[in-house]
């Protein structure tokens, strides 16, 4: 079988890791086993094609190569995944334009991406956002493909990852219009488990950790329910919930993020030991960018503004 090719500009990016692991263009060119020459032409194009070609390496008075700023922001994002590295991306990391790349779970990007490109615009940083499930946000912070992740828990230790959690979110009944609940439960404004005795119910799928402690309440108070749908997100709950009408489920208390459709019933879930959900932020360990950092120092006023609020 004949050798891959790469690509041209991952030939450059090559020569470069090369020449800053080994120190030298020798080193490089040894590591290779190419000529000298050849590791030299290769980082004077990869130079010429991110802009204006503005060195990545320098000799230090040892003669020792070592790395400029914009080719310390390089270096940084060459953990990631080849086919994550085209010629763009390259740019964007040797780049001296403050960027963010984001990473959000789906029913929190409805939530918070707006305030969060907001802040961003007003400060002139480039966001590249993308979505996903929580081990697939992992993944991409362990490759270096992002520098931070909103994200609901729960979610185990990361190698390589730090975290902070915004705020705790408790448990809430919410009810669609029509919810014979509203007719029983008078002044009070908590519900109890066995209040949902023989309820309609939307449920979340059964691999969503929400789903099984639904099930768990329900079975440690001999409780049963007429499950009517499941759900994935929060984002579908709305609309299921209007649609049946009487239907009830147990989620999450988003108003902390984003207010509750007017149309829907909501009482506190009263539990002897309550639960809580947590919105995390997740970064690389050790990459606290200065972006990363006004994001969420942005994110964490809002959401102590809502609490006071609700309170």
């Amino acid at each position: 079988m004949p050798p891959r090719k790469l690509p041209r500009h991952l030939n450059w990016l090559e020569a470069f890791i090369a020449a800053v692991e080994a120190g030298s263009l020798e080193g490089a060119a040894e590591h290779l086993g190419v000529a000298r020459s050849v590791v030299s032409e290769h980082i004077r194009a990869l130079e010429a094609a991110l802009g204006d070609g503005e060195p990545l390496l320098e000799r230090s008075p040892g003669r020792r190569l070592h790395l400029t700023p914009r080719g310390q922001r390089l270096y940084a994002g060459t953990q990631t995944p080849l086919h994550q590295l085209d010629l763009k991306r390259l740019r964007d990391l040797a780049s001296s334009e403050p960027s963010l790349r984001l990473g959000l779970n789906h029913t929190l990007s409805i939530m918070l991406l707006a305030d969060i490109a907001r802040d961003a615009a007003q400060a002139g940083i480039k966001l590249e956002i993308g979505f996903g499930g929580p081990f697939e946000l992992v993944r991409e912070l362990q490759t270096g493909q992002r520098d931070l992740v909103i994200d609901f828990t729960p979610l185990p230790p990361h190698r390589g990852i730090e975290s902070e959690s915004l705020v705790s979110l408790p448990f809430v009944v919410l009810a669609g219009p029509n919810t014979p609940l509203a007719e029983h439960t008078g002044p009070r404004k908590a519900l109890q488990v066995k209040d949902l005795e023989g309820q309609s119910f939307v449920d979340w799928l059964r691999d969503d950790p929400y789903g099984g402690a639904n099930s768990a309440r329900f079975a440690a108070h001999n409780v049963t329910v007429r499950e009517v749908a499941r759900v994935e997100s929060f984002l579908h709950l709305f609309d299921v919930l209007r649609a049946f009408g009487q239907a009830c489920a147990v989620a999450p208390d988003l108003r902390l993020l984003s207010a509750f459709p007017p149309d829907l019933h909501v009482w506190p879930l009263q539990e002897e030991q309550p639960q809580f959900i947590e919105v995390v932020a997740l970064w690389p360990a050790g990459s606290l960018t200065t972006e990363t950092r006004h994001v969420l120092q942005g994110l964490r006023r809002r959401l102590g503004q809502r609490r006071r609020k609700i309170d």
